[in-house]
């Protein structure tokens, strides 16, 4: 089965490439800016004179008034006009989505697409990369070996000073064997997820050192922040302010890149072991009290490990079942399937009246879901 597959690695651009980035990153910010508000300004046109179809302009209309853009590859400013595209369609599937907005050179994360055209966009000898309109190679550090054919390549800057490229792959995925097994899983109150054969497993207060290190580095960018502006002194002509601003902002991808592996692997040991995945989202009433707690959930987003998993789900050949939040899974026997009502949300364990046994609620609740979950496959 073939898939577009994406790796992300760290590039090393020189002082003449970093230009060249920062050149390009600017073009598809003004590009897309431009499109946008023409497009706002032809439609309320329209509305005015007649319902007729609206014309919009293309990137080359604008290289006439603005030649610098014939500078940068002209497939990024292509591609800023697809992500306009897309976000209107977004927007007028789904209002929730929100209206396109105008883009800003303070955004922390700054980046561009390119395509591979024949063969523009390859690696050599894992160590170096080719990007279209750049003539020096790139370096890269290849930390795991993609496969199949480079479909586009996306270029990205943090405000940490650290460059990204995103490679997208188009190849063959081959499905895991069977392994003939199942599990339910849930979110835990002190725990990121219970699963039905009893395993908890904990990441919430792993990343306490890293936090209770941003808390202090904040507080010394604060300080300084304070020191420069009674000294008159602007904060971008602040280097001091600017290094240490620069070091919170590493530590940020650092705490990040922590939380999104730890949740690859997690999904990436779920998928390998059960050929079907029971799990119950998480409604408003399944989260805890402790304001300390729910931060630490709402951190290690349950959206994007449930992402994670139909996507993984799909690829490898295994079958995700999502369970509703309605179904109160901790209300049930798991032996009997009798209904005892609603518990505490801080109770361990409970007695269970029909069959006189005391079990742990959370591993309980998760084989309901499991037992739910195979009751909708039928």
């Amino acid at each position: 089965m073939e898939r577009l597959k994406a790796y992300k690695f760290r590039i090393y651009p020189t002082e003449e490439q970093a230009l060249f980035f920062a050149k390009t990153f600017g073009c598809v910010r003004k590009v897309y800016n431009l499109m946008l508000y023409d497009r706002i300004q032809s439609y309320q046109k329209s509305q005015k004179v007649s319902k007729g179809k609206i014309t919009f302009p293309t990137p080359a209309q604008y290289k006439k008034e603005y030649p610098f853009l014939k500078e940068v590859d002209s497939l990024a400013l292509a591609n800023a006009q697809l992500n306009l595209d897309r976000a209107y369609k977004n927007f007028f599937r789904d209002k929730s989505v929100g209206f396109p907005r105008f883009k800003s050179k303070k955004n922390p994360v700054q980046s561009y697409t390119t395509n591979n055209q024949n063969g523009t966009i390859f690696l050599i000898k894992n160590k170096y990369i080719k990007l279209p309109k750049i003539k020096d190679y790139i370096r890269v550090k290849i930390h795991r070996q993609p496969e199949g054919i480079i479909r586009s390549a996306t270029i990205s800057y943090h405000s940490s000073g650290i460059y990204y490229i995103s490679l997208l792959y188009k190849e063959e995925i081959i499905a895991l064997p069977k392994t003939g097994l199942a599990i339910g899983i849930e979110r835990g109150m002190n725990n990121f997820i219970v699963l039905s054969d009893g395993r908890k497993v904990n990441n919430m207060l792993d990343n306490e050192k890293m936090r209770l290190k941003l808390k202090q580095e904040q507080r010394k960018l604060a300080r300084r922040m304070v020191l420069t502006k009674n000294n008159g002194v602007s904060l971008s002509e602040a280097k001091n302010y600017q290094k240490q601003k620069q070091k919170v902002a590493r530590l940020y991808v650092k705490i990040t890149n922590q939380q999104r592996d730890f949740l690859n692997k997690l999904t990436t040991e779920i998928i390998k072991n059960y050929d079907i995945i029971c799990i119950k989202c998480m409604g408003e009433n399944n989260k805890p009290s402790n304001p300390k707690l729910t931060h630490r959930m709402l951190e290690l987003s349950w959206s994007s490990f449930i992402s994670k998993l139909q996507y993984k789900a799909s690829w490898c050949g295994r079958e995700l079942i999502i369970i509703d939040t309605g179904f109160k899974a901790s209300e049930i026997c798991s032996r009997y399937g009798s209904k005892d009502g609603k518990k505490m949300t801080n109770l361990a364990e409970w007695i269970y009246p029909i069959c006189d046994t005391s079990r742990e609620l959370g591993i309980d609740s998760n084989k309901n879901i499991l037992i739910a979950g195979q009751k909708n496959r039928n």
